[in-house]
């Protein structure tokens, strides 16, 4: 009896140490492929950057580049890359603008987005509505602050209308593009993003990342969700 539970015993360790390497091996593969990825991304996409920071250059004061306090892996605070699109005041511009619009309040304290924000410059608009906005974040992949499919990173604010799901969606680091991405973005509710981005942590895998990675690109030539 006792070798057999001995054996039973050595069966179950195996299979628990095989599940526990090929998990390793998955989470390793996924950030070599982040790593070759934004690589190749950055190189191929060079030519694009380049005009894309001259367009918001000409189009209004500022920066082409900013940096945006986000919330990582872990709570682990990062700065998140993007293309400016907004004006060089834009504090003072939404202050004034939902101080004279009151109506939309709620949608702002709802999403923290505004469908016709007086914020976003015309060359942002269009930056916005096919994602090119987020392009510097590839630099954040190299970087392993973030990964090329994750959770979309949030701020601090809004980690509360996350509820139980937060402690789950900040095991996983966030992504370029994600689940909720290529779901809907801004046209489903919040609570839907929180079940979206805690159901791709909990349910993981390569393949589960290279669906979403195909799944991006039609989302992004549509501008799909995204203002």
């Amino acid at each position: 009896m006792a070798d057999s539970m001995a054996g039973a015993g050595g069966i179950v360790g195996a299979r628990i140490g095989g599940s526990t390497l090929r998990w390793v091996a998955a989470r390793a593969t996924k950030r070599s492929i982040d790593i070759v990825g934004s690589v190749v991304a950055l190189l191929l996409l060079a030519p694009l950057l380049v005009a894309i920071a001259l367009a918001i250059r000409l189009d209004s004061s500022g920066p082409a580049l900013y940096a945006h306090g986000r919330v990582g892996r872990h709570g682990r605070p990062i700065r998140v890359l993007k293309f400016r699109t907004m004006v060089s005041d834009a504090d003072r511009v939404l202050h004034e603008h939902l101080a004279r619009r009151p109506d939309l309040r709620a949608a702002w304290d709802a999403t923290f987005k505004l469908a016709d924000d007086p914020r976003v410059t015309r060359v942002g608009r269009f930056l916005r509505r096919f994602s090119l906005d987020e392009l510097p974040q590839l630099l954040n992949v190299l970087r392993g602050e973030m990964s090329l499919v994750g959770p979309r990173p949030v701020i601090e604010e809004e980690l509360p209308r996350f509820g139980p799901s937060a402690e789950v969606v900040l095991r996983a680091v966030p992504g370029l593009t994600g689940l909720w991405a290529v779901s809907g973005r801004s046209d489903i509710t919040y609570a839907e993003r929180v079940e979206l981005e805690r159901r791709y942590v909990t349910d993981w895998s390569l393949r589960l990342d290279l669906s979403i990675l195909v799944r991006t690109i039609p989302v992004v030539v549509r501008g799909h969700g995204s203002y």
